[in-house]
């Protein structure tokens, strides 16, 4: 398979992804497509930036083009579960985007915003029903929603959607909607707790993957850096004074950190917004609004409000906090090194944290290098002291860089050894 017209799409379809640049189905498309075109269930592994979106929109468009009709009310032909906001956002915009050119109306809900405009958009009726559970939920108990004649059931990103405690909500969604249809279900990873959803939800499914399970994408260069809590901010405000830092997306894992670190960054004049929970919707759709645009350079998220955020040319990912859930880390570095570009995560490792970085490191099979070219480099810290400097030598050799011109991460990637440093340094284990 060369090109999308392989696929055997209707015409407006491709005539919309041609419009869009598009030529190559991604590696996941070319898989999950076609089977999704005969109407089978499907159980697909994909991690965000791979294009699964279109892998699952284009065949749903494919089949109600053939009989589009008017949308009932209140009764959608299609369902598709996100567990967030944005995520249910992206794939409305995508749905809007690859159905242009046709006569499918598609409806967006979600919580955070007022219910009654969903209410009227559901009246007026949908063929697609983009929802998170609990408002999908909240629309069906007030009988506003009626799932009877669902056909197509899309369950996107179920391992995070089990991961903040929906399963009882999408179970009990499931048993409402007929039995005959088609079930599709993409994951970023397959935990048990998924394969078990999986198998009660889909009826003799394909599966189809793109990646091994928690793995990185190889285009991204990864680098961790040691120091002490109270250097973190410090550390980060001299990072973003590379200009090579165009676009990043910064990670914390509290809402309060997200917040104390946009302020931080906002004092020193860097541009910046926050992405959290606590944020009200149209706050956090004008923060993702912006920095698509480009009005602010670093949008600071918490993990579960960073999910789905599909945003191109973000080159750097900064772990600020690391995850302590080493699958969380796979998910927040695949922001950046989009549609096959390159791109660099950075990730901050306090002494607390280095439990964490172990588990990360099991988890993707491959040993991060650390990044000792900076002030506050705590040398105690790596795993293997044999292939470190000594605390005081890396101190020294550190703040001598610094008053030649400050922090450059790019230098810091590849540094120049000294004639008194004879050691080598630590190396990346292929993966397994």
């Amino acid at each position: 398979m060369t090109d999308f017209t392989d696929l055997k799409l209707v015409q407006p379809l491709l005539r919309a992804i041609h419009n869009e640049g598009y030529d190559t189905p991604t590696p996941i498309q070319a898989k999950a497509i076609p089977p999704l075109l005969e109407g089978r269930d499907l159980l697909g592994v994909a991690q965000t930036g791979t294009g699964k979106t279109a892998a699952f929109a284009l065949p749903l468009l494919h089949r109600l083009a053939d009989k589009p009709g008017k949308p009932q009310h209140k009764r959608p032909q299609a369902l598709i579960l996100a567990p967030t906001r944005e995520l249910a956002g992206q794939i409305g915009d995508s749905l809007k985007t690859y159905g242009r050119h046709l006569r499918l109306y598609t409806v967006v809900v979600y919580g955070g915003m007022s219910i009654r405009p969903q209410i009227k958009a559901m009246q007026r009726g949908a063929h697609i029903l983009v929802a998170t559970p609990g408002r999908l939920l909240d629309l069906m108990n007030q009988g506003h929603v009626k799932l009877d004649k669902v056909e197509v059931f899309i369950l996107d990103e179920a391992d995070r959607m089990l991961d903040m405690g929906f399963i009882h909500d999408v179970k009990k969604v499931a048993a409402l909607i007929p039995e005959q249809r088609q079930t599709v279900m993409f994951s970023a990873t397959m935990p048990k707790t998924v394969l078990g959803l999986a198998s009660g939800l889909l009826t003799d499914p394909i599966r189809v993957e793109v990646n091994p399970e928690a793995t990185t994408v190889e285009k991204i260069e990864q680098k961790v850096l040691f120091l002490p809590k109270d250097k973190k901010r410090s550390l980060l405000t001299e990072m973003l004074e590379d200009k090579a830092i165009q676009r990043v997306l910064i990670f914390t894992r509290t809402k309060h950190g997200a917040d104390r670190v946009t302020r931080h960054l906002y004092q020193k004049g860097i541009k910046a917004d926050a992405i959290h929970g606590n944020k009200s919707q149209n706050a956090r759709q004008r923060a993702l609004k912006d920095f698509k645009s480009g009005r602010i350079r670093a949008l600071v998220a918490t993990d579960i409000a960073a999910r789905g955020i599909d945003v191109e040319g973000v080159t750097h990912v900064i772990n600020f906090d690391l995850p302590n859930e080493p699958e969380s880390y796979v998910h927040r570095i695949g922001r950046t090194a989009r549609a096959g570009a390159g791109g660099i995560a950075i990730s901050m490792c306090e002494p607390d944290e280095r439990g964490y970085l172990r588990d990360i490191e099991k988890t993707i099979r491959q040993v991060v290098p650390v990044m000792d070219d900076h002030p506050y480099h705590l040398a105690e810290l790596v795993a293997d002291p044999g292939n470190s400097k000594k605390p005081s030598q890396g101190r020294k050799s550190a703040q001598s860089k610094k008053r030649q011109g400050g922090f450059n991460h790019r230098k810091a990637q590849r540094p120049q050894r000294s004639q008194n440093h004879q050691r080598p340094r630590r190396r990346t284990k292929k993966a397994a």
